[in-house]
């Protein structure tokens, strides 16, 4: 199937996408809905015959077999022996889901209960600290303990109504030292993100809001609360049981908002809009489960990263979501993304016949049109780019601005694909009276290649039900793309290498030890850091 997908793209490779719209069905055929969402990926150069041929790698993969054993509960994570089911955290009334012969829905909804109970109490004052109701929260946590909820928490930015939140991941005193400023200890809750309540990063700063908070609030533990599955670590912590919220092995840290991880989520919002969110995730996973591959987003999704990435050899891939509450997702979707596919072989430990997952990077529009766009446009790679964008903000007396921010969206993935010609560039300059070889000159530079592929995801408003499509529509697009790769999309073991060395680097930048056995370089670093103050 590869070789097909590869021989069709050397046909079609300098073909002009705008030429694929003298066929007046090209933008309904390459678009698809699902409820209020609508995915158009019309401006790329997948044709009918691309598209069949990249759901035949579906086919060919087994990745409906594999769907289906994922929200069936088989240990698809086959190198930690786990399954992957943070889509039951968000199953509000799909059924059983078994795990070893036992239905897991009963915990999930216990614990999603012992959550709304105790994010109710801080909203309502029942639950408060030693100076009074709780003002503030703090969210500890690093990864996915970290950008789900901080992302999720500015994109539902309208719905806040409960204590402010903030976040601290970075393990650099300056994350945390800038929030602890900002709150009152009496009146500031801590969450700790940490499943088994060791992650160095997240402990370190749990110590150091105990110890702010200590100094002038006795008792300090009592305003900790815990998303862990180790009672023993949190109790010696000083955090009573009551406060803990564990969640299961088979809930991986990227793919965990929408469990205890979302608790301070859950806070901000309030329940019943937490439940919408998690309403969201649930009407894509049935969507996912149900439609046919030519009418399935997450599927489609996929195979268009599939086709720019592995076939097309585009190796970054621009998230650009024209709506500014959503501008930590494309952060999210870094780690979504390329912690899931960022692997170099397939499950049997053989090296991989083509490249694994996508460079994702992007910023916001408008912002970025003045930032990075030139490169997109006038650089000499292709940046395959996903515009995403709301037919209305939360701000409606502010409307007539957010046509304003449409507009622009839209021009950019047009320009993209239309590009501008040579000719129309000399037209250009010689209406500003310009001619010869300065004419030619400053038209080269107007030149727009063009025929650069985009997709649009549009929706009508930014909501929590929304926000919750958004999610599970990119989990599962990266579900398909690594099932199509042969790749477990569900460990993380290159994150390990990095964590290792740091523990012996540790003493030798506090300078309990030498740094012999390091090389030149690593050993050099740390004595000039050192000598500076480290």
């Amino acid at each position: 199937m590869w070789d097909d997908l590869k021989r069709h793209h050397q046909t079609v490779k300098d073909r002009p996408i705008l030429s694929l719209f003298d066929d007046p069905g090209r933008a309904e055929s390459f678009s698809v809905r699902v409820g209020d969402l609508l995915l158009d990926y019309s401006k790329t150069n997948i044709d009918r015959d691309g598209l069949r041929h990249l759901t035949g790698l579906l086919d060919a993969a087994g990745v409906a077999a594999k769907r289906d054993a994922m929200f069936a509960g088989a240990r698809i994570n086959e190198t930690e022996g786990r399954a992957v089911l943070h889509t039951a955290l968000r199953n509000l009334d799909g059924g059983p889901v078994i795990v070893d012969g036992q239905d897991v829905m009963p915990g999930v909804l216990d614990t999603l209960q012992r959550m709304e109970a105790f994010a109710t109490a801080i909203r309502e004052g029942q639950e408060a600290g030693q100076g009074g109701r709780y003002t503030d929260v703090i969210n500890i946590g690093i990864g996915g303990s970290d950008l789900g909820p901080k992302m999720g928490a500015i994109a539902l930015a309208p719905y806040h109504d409960g204590p402010r939140t903030h976040f601290v991941s970075n393990v650099d005193p300056a994350d945390i030292a800038d929030v602890l400023r900002a709150c009152d200890p009496a009146t500031t809750l801590v969450i700790v993100a940490s499943k088994t309540f060791t992650t160095q990063e997240t402990m370190a700063n749990a110590r150091t809001a105990k110890a702010w908070m200590s100094q002038s609030v006795p008792d300090a533990a009592r305003q900790f609360a815990a998303l862990s599955t180790d009672l023993a670590k949190t109790g010696a912590f000083g955090i009573d049981p009551s406060r803990v919220f564990g969640f299961e092995d088979w809930v991986g840290g990227r793919y965990s908002m929408w469990g205890p991880i979302g608790l301070s989520l859950m806070i901000a919002i309030g329940p019943e809009a937490f439940r919408a969110f998690l309403r969201g995730g649930q009407a894509m996973d049935l969507h996912f489960r149900s439609a046919e591959w030519h009418e399935n987003m997450p599927a489609l999704l996929a195979l268009v990263g599939i086709w720019h990435n592995q076939v097309c050899d585009h190796a970054t891939r621009a998230v650009l979501p024209y709506d500014n509450r959503l501008m930590r997702l494309p952060a999210y979707l870094q780690q979504l993304e390329m912690e899931s596919n960022g692997k170099r072989v397939s499950m049997d430990g053989a090296p991989l016949a083509v490249h694994s997952g996508s460079v994702v990077w992007g910023e916001p529009g408008t912002n970025g049109q003045h930032a990075f766009y030139q490169l997109i446009h006038q650089g000499t790679r292709v940046i395959p780019c996903e515009f995403l964008v709301a037919a209305r903000g939360s701000e409606d007396d502010l409307h007539h601005q957010h046509q304003l921010l449409i507009a622009n969206g839209l021009a950019q993935s047009e320009a993209l694909m239309r590009g501008r010609t040579m000719d129309e560039a000399r037209a250009l300059m010689a209406a500003k009276g310009l001619s010869g070889d300065e004419l030619e000159r400053q038209a080269s530079h107007r030149v727009f290649p063009g025929n650069r592929p985009s997709t649009t995801l549009a929706y009508p408003r930014l909501d929590p039900f929304t926000l919750g499509q958004i999610v599970a529509l990119y989990e599962h697009r990266v579900f398909v793309e690594g099932a199509v790769l042969g790749i477990n999309s569900y460990d993380q073991w290159g994150v390990e290498l990095g964590k290792e060395l740091a523990n012996t680097l540790a003493p030798m930048v506090t300078g309990e030890q030498g740094t012999s056995g390091k090389d030149a370089s690593t050993a050099g670093l740390v004595e000039f850091l050192r000598a500076n103050g480290a």
